[in-house]
């Protein structure tokens, strides 16, 4: 059974960084496209980066580009999400998924459902 765990959340300053890891065991395929994604407090979840696990092709949305990246490594089966310069919007629960796919071309416009494996999520909570 394919599993998800996230850790690296915590409480920063805004302005502060964080890099959160999801690390991946029982997938039942090698081509996956991996997801992050972020629950704010009264909104509904939404996904914030991807990468696929043989093409690669990191992306990620308009509302974090130049703050957020996504990386990975094959070999341990683990993805990251750095975030830069965070600021109390970010806050949030931020969870890892991964879809059994073979790209992850227009992955902002997929529904929730469509992503088979989930992560129980790590806080992320940005304060002064």
């Amino acid at each position: 059974q394919a599993r998800l765990q996230e850790s690296g959340g915590g409480t920063v300053q805004p302005g502060e960084s964080l890099r959160l890891s999801c690390v991946g065991s029982g997938h039942p395929a090698t081509s996956r496209c991996m997801g992050w994604f972020r629950q704010i407090p009264g909104k509904e979840r939404e996904p914030v980066a991807t990468i696929h696990t043989l093409y690669g092709s990191p992306d990620v949305a308009r509302t974090v580009k130049g703050r957020f990246t996504i990386s990975q490594d094959t070999a341990s089966d683990t993805i990251y999400l750095q975030l830069d310069n965070l600021q109390p919007e970010d806050t949030g629960t931020y969870y890892c998924a991964a879809r059994y796919i073979i790209n992850c071309a227009n992955w902002h416009i997929w529904a929730l459902a469509s992503w088979r494996t989930w992560g129980q999520g790590t806080q992320v909570t940005v304060s002064s």
